[in-house]
């Protein structure tokens, strides 16, 4: 099995993230699996390039790993027993996560000859050219991708014959760079038969239209894994684009009573309760009362709770997971014995700064976020119009796992609520009205083409809550030490819901510092608050920016751009959509149509 493996040119992402063929070739990072380089992603080590296997070809977990996570509400929702990290190197016990060589076509930077890289002898290890004194290839700069997740080698040869298969004398590629300019027109393709084209235009919306169709292919899975009658049209792009891969990842805030010890105690033995008729008696002769100080009916009150969650009974959809948070953070909970990974406790009062209409602050200093890969999506970000249909498989549907990859980060955050009365009171004005139905009608034109309904409504609420969020990360990744893309927001927005959750994203021990509690000190908050207003008031677009009257992708913006208050996308929920801080701090034509009064 292994040589097999090893003949097609597959290689191995082995503990602590490093690439693997008999030695070390790089590294990534446990939770770059889950938000950079997961499935179906394209990983650049040095010179080569490889994709990353689906789950299905994963090694099992062994016995005494701890590398199972759970979060019963999760669990429903994406209808899996449980969540399991990438690998690691803490033990030789479990394997490596397993990767293809992809692009398979390489060239050979004195020669220019590009063909796939097992005609060149070598494919076991890095490509080289022997009659260049083993010149290490060139992996293909281009590939062509299509919104429905697939992916397939750049069209070499039916670019440089306009769409006709090669045939006769056509044979062995070569690919020059004249070394002009770094543009697309100064790279020449010729073929053995004669045919000459440049890459100019290649890499347009519509130009493979006419040359070739999509293949279907999903070389993650398996070397031959094609679906048939994908009727998108593919696209051409770089190998190294944003584009080329973007995780759909699924998130929760562990609060009570999940967060509790004895939630954490029953998931490492749920697949003997979960399942028992003998409930009392199982815990009994297992022992877990008397080596844990849980009392038996503490652990049968806890197995039966989710039990009761996980049969749908106390559960409803993602939004009601999230009125949940929003409960649970407008609360006091102290760190006790029971609560092991959620403490918050209230900040200063929202008094002292009238002007900032702040009502609650509370002082998170302890949350655990569990983020799931449920599938990902190429070309552009997922979309509530047509995540279902746009959504790559993780794995094999024939032998499709009970679980998905996951990390969980432990880390803090502070989580501020703004004036209900205040805000109901300003959202009546017909020109915020006006402001925000741009937008909302931008984001309803993208459902205009599916039979799918809009998901919600884009309020003034909401941009409002976002887009303020955005500066206060901007702000404090100034002040506390951290940089913005370690920042992350979540937001609570409905008719009875105005709050922001604004949290450390990372998963090691730097979410975990107390930077972002700190801010939330008296002394601190409001003067960080007013600076966050103050630096947006100007943009150094301006006046294009804040007299936009629409931008960002799809149009889903109004005054918001990367000079301002875009952040790194894995900070925003919304992939940096949905922004408008004419909201925030009103506009020249309109200088009172923002929530805050600036000066």
């Amino acid at each position: 099995m292994e040589s097999a493996r090893r003949r097609r040119g597959d290689e191995v992402l082995s503990r602590e993230g490093h690439l693997m063929t008999g030695k070390a070739l790089g590294g990534v990072r446990r939770a770059q699996m889950i938000t950079t380089y997961g499935i179906g992603s394209l990983v650049a080590i040095g010179s080569q390039s490889f994709m990353v296997a689906g789950i299905d070809h994963w090694p099992d977990a062994t016995e005494g790993e701890d590398v199972f996570i759970h979060e019963p509400r999760l669990e429903q929702d994406l209808r899996v027993s449980g969540f399991r990290l990438p690998p690691t190197s803490e033990s030789d016990r479990r394997g490596d996560v397993p990767v293809v060589r992809f692009p398979v076509w390489h060239s050979c930077p004195e020669s220019g000859v590009l063909t796939e890289f097992w005609r060149w002898g070598n494919p076991t290890g890095a490509p080289t050219c022997k009659e260049h004194d083993d010149r290490e290839l060139v992996p293909s700069r281009f590939v062509m991708a299509c919104a429905r997740g697939h992916i397939d080698e750049f069209p070499y040869y039916r670019w440089v014959h306009a769409g006709t298969p090669p045939a006769g004398r056509c044979g062995q590629m070569r690919i020059v760079a004249s070394g002009r300019s770094a543009a697309l027109r100064d790279i020449e393709l010729s073929c053995a038969c004669g045919k000459k084209m440049t890459l100019d235009g290649a890499l347009g919306g519509s130009a493979l239209r006419g040359i070739t169709s999509c293949t279907g292919r999903m070389p993650w899975l398996g070397e031959d894994v094609h679906e048939d009658g994908c009727d998108e049209q593919p696209r051409a792009m770089q190998r190294g684009a944003s584009g080329v891969w973007f995780s759909d990842v699924a998130s929760a805030i562990d609060i009570p009573p999940w967060s509790q010890g004895v939630q954490k105690l029953i998931a490492r033995h749920w697949q003997a309760l979960g399942k028992s008729r003998h409930l009392r008696d199982l815990v009994e002769d297992m022992g877990l009362a008397a080596k844990t100080g849980y009392s038996v009916d503490d652990l049968v009150r806890a197995v039966e709770q989710r039990r009761r969650t996980e049969a749908g009974l106390d559960q409803g959809s993602a939004f009601d997971r999230k009125v949940e948070e929003y409960e649970a953070l407008t609360r006091t909970t102290r760190e006790d014995s029971r609560n092991k990974s959620f403490v918050c406790v209230p900040g200063p009062d929202g008094s002292l700064a009238p002007e900032l209409a702040v009502d609650k602050v509370m002082r998170v200093e302890r949350l655990r976020e569990v983020r799931v890969l449920q599938s990902f999506t190429r070309i552009s970000a997922p979309s509530p119009v047509d995540r279902a249909k746009r959504g790559a498989p993780l794995y094999n549907e024939e032998s499709r796992p009970d679980w998905l990859p996951a990390i969980e980060v432990i880390g803090e955050g502070a989580f501020l609520t703004i004036d209900q009365k205040r805000l109901v009171k300003w959202e009546e004005r017909e020109e915020v009205r006006d402001r925000a139905a741009i937008i909302d009608a931008a984001y309803r034109d993208l459902f205009e083409p599916t039979t799918v309904e809009p998901d919600r409504e884009i309020t003034p609420r909401f941009l409002l809550l976002h887009t303020l969020a955005h500066s206060i990360i901007n702000e404090w990744s100034l002040d506390c030490g951290y940089p913005a893309a370690a920042l992350r927001e979540r937001l609570y927005v409905s008719d009875t819901m105005a709050g922001m959750l604004l949290y450390t994203a990372t998963s090691d021990s730097a979410g975990s510092l107390g930077g972002i509690v700190a801010q939330t000190k008296p002394d601190r908050l409001f003067s960080s608050l007013r600076s966050a207003l103050d630096r947006v008031a100007w943009c150094s677009a301006d006046p294009l920016c804040i007299e936009a009257t629409a931008s960002g992708v799809d149009s889903l913006n109004l005054a918001a751009c990367h000079a301002c208050v875009l952040l790194p996308e894995t900070s925003c929920e919304e992939y940096n959509t949905l922004l408008d801080r004419g909201l925030l701090i009103g506009t020249p034509d309109t200088p009172d149509l923002g929530f805050f009064k600036i000066g």
